[in-house]
Order: structure tokens, then C-alpha cells, then sequence
């Protein structure tokens, strides 16, 4: 891993003990201009995971806690009417100026709300009366659900769902790792002693970087027999759709590019196909088997581009 990326984690485990693959999976999905979808039980440290990514990095974050009486307004902006001047004027939403976008509990919110961020996350731009007003570069929106006390909450749109690049859950800390924890806030809170180790033009810079990493036609020929051999299995409902293969693709080029390689290889997209595609994947109702384990069916009977030779794909 790149020295500014390694440091970046450093400086996350600094709250968060004993989830590198995770921190590692979030930083992949900023390297690809993407967004996170972080699906756990309360308290395991989504939020804190966050806010600490947004300090080593130097970015502006903002928080924003869904709740049914959340509006769109208050997330793309309004318009309003000044008297003084006879002319309505643009009043900014949270979305304005901000890098990373922290929505808290996004499923507590209305439908109208949640598809509020639509735009913004596929665009990168809110339209409001006609008006565009582009996000500031690098924009990411990491969201948390809670998949416990459903009291008030409802199923995101699964055209929402579909924006999300990856799904993850952070999951209970180990023995080790609670310990850590404790200790680390018997006098004080770690998220103070967070530095900014990367700066915003080294991250688009990497941004850029990663579109330039490598997937040769043997690759994407493997995605996208992955995904159409998803949408015609016999437990699935709805498969993974094309945006879901673009960002298996881009996925897939983050963590070559972590890796410090310039091209992406079959075992990099198998890495990251369920994290990707887990959440794209609706099983039928008679279903007798988990979304996990098709995915893992899917990668077993796929032939890979690897079983050809790499030496002869890329000439090294």
C-alpha cells in the first residue's frame, strides 16, 4: 500500500481497533469515486469510522441524522423568496461544500428524502428549481442502517441501494480489539489526536490514478459473464445490474491499485464481488438458498481470465 494510504489507516485504528479490512474496503471505495453503505448494529463505531476518515484526509465532513420529518430541502437546498428584492434566492442544503456526506440512520428517513440524494451521488450535482449546483470534488456519501429496531425505519429504494458501491458491516470488536478501545478512552477521546496525513489534491490526484489502472478485455469479459450469469440463476429475482458491473470494474481497479499494481487481475475482482454485489442481488420467495452463497456459486463456475495466464494477458 502506498505510504500516504498506510498512514491514512494509521490514523483511523487510532478510534477504530481491529477492522483494517474494512478501513482498507472504505479508503477502496473513495479511491473510486464511490459510496458505502455501512449496515450494522448500533454502537460498533460506523459514525466514528467517518469522521475519522474525513479528519486524516482534511476533508469537510457533515452529518446529517435521518428522521421521518427530514425533507429534501434540507439536504439539496431551497428556494426562497426575498421580499427586498423581489427575487427568490438559492438557500444551500447540507449537501453544499461538503466532501464527505455522513448520513446517520439513512432508513429512518421518508422515500422522498432518501431519493433526495440520488442525484448527488450518481451526478455529482443537485438540481433545484432548475438550477444545477455541482458537489465539491471528492464527494462521498458513507451511510449507516441499522438492521435492529426497525421501530419507524423502512427499506431503502432498491434504486438507492443500487448507488451504494459497496455494502459492509463492521461487526463486534474482538477481545483484543474492545480492550484497545477502553484504554485508549479512559482520559481522553482518540478522534482529537486524528492528523490530516493526506491532503485533498494528493486524494483526487489517486482518483485520477485509479481510472488509469488497467482491465484488460479478458477482465471485463469476466465481470461481465459474473453478472449476466446473476440475473439468470434460478434463485434470483433481480441480478446485478450494469451500474453494478461498472462498479465491479472500478472496484476492482481501487484495490489493484492499493496493491501497487497497474492492471487488475481475476482474483482483485473476486475480491471485492461481494462487498460490490451482495446488495444488488433480490433472491425470488421460494428461494433456498442465501445471497452469499449464489455469489459464491457464481465465482465457482465462472471460468477466470487467471486459468488462461496473466504472463501471456499483460506481458509480465
Amino acid at each position: 500500500m502506498r505510504s500516504q494510504l498506510e498512514s491514512a489507516v494509521h490514523e483511523i485504528e487510532k478510534v477504530i481497533s481491529g477492522k483494517r479490512e474494512t478501513i482498507v474496503r472504505i479508503l477502496m471505495a473513495l479511491l473510486a469515486d464511490g459510496h458505502v453503505l455501512l449496515d450494522d448494529v448500533p454502537g460498533v463505531g460506523k459514525t466514528t469510522l467517518a469522521v475519522a476518515l474525513s479528519r486524516s484526509m482534511g476533508l469537510v465532513c457533515r452529518r446529517i441524522q435521518f428522521t421521518p420529518d427530514v425533507m429534501p430541502s434540507d439536504i439539496v437546498g431551497f428556494s426562497m423568496y426575498d421580499k427586498a428584492s423581489g427575487s427568490f434566492t438559492y438557500r444551500p442544503g447540507i449537501l453544499n461544500g461538503t466532501n464527505l456526506l455522513l448520513g446517520d440512520e439513512i432508513n429512518r428517513a421518508s422515500s422522498k428524502s432518501q431519493s433526495a440524494l440520488l442525484e448527488a451521488m450518481e451526478e455529482r450535482q443537485a438540481t433545484v428549481d432548475a438550477n444545477v449546483y455541482p458537489m465539491e470534488k471528492p464527494f462521498m456519501v458513507i451511510a449507516t442502517e441499522n438492521s435492529v429496531g426497525t421501530a419507524g425505519t423502512q427499506l431503502l429504494p432498491y434504486a438507492q441501494m443500487d448507488r451504494f458501491m459497496l455494502r459492509l458491516s463492521l461487526g463486534y470488536p474482538s477481545h483484543d480489539a474492545q480492550m484497545e478501545m477502553l484504554r485508549a478512552r479512559q482520559q481522553k477521546n482518540p478522534l482529537e489526536e486524528v492528523r490530516c496525513v493526506l491532503s485533498k489534491d494528493e486524494l483526487l490526484k489517486m482518483q485520477s490514478e485509479v481510472t488509469k489502472v488497467t482491465s484488460k478485455d479478458a477482465i471485463l469479459d469476466y465481470i461481465t459473464h459474473l453478472t449476466m450469469a446473476s440475473r439468470v440463476h434460478e434463485a434470483v429475482e433481480i441480478g446485478i445490474s450494469p451500474r453494478g458491473a461498472l462498479f465491479l470494474d472500478r472496484a476492482a481497479k481501487a484495490k489493484a491499485y492499493i496493491d501497487g499494481r497497474d492492471y487488475v487481475t481475476g482474483p482483485d475482482v473476486q475480491a471485492v464481488f461481494k462487498d460490490v454485489c451482495a446488495h444488488r442481488v433480490l433472491l425470488k420467495a421460494d428461494a433456498a438458498q442465501s445471497v452469499d452463497q449464489v455469489l459464491d456459486a457464481l465465482i465457482g463456475t465462472t471460468p477466470t481470465p487467471d486459468r488462461h495466464g496473466f504472463r501471456e494477458l499483460f506481458g509480465k
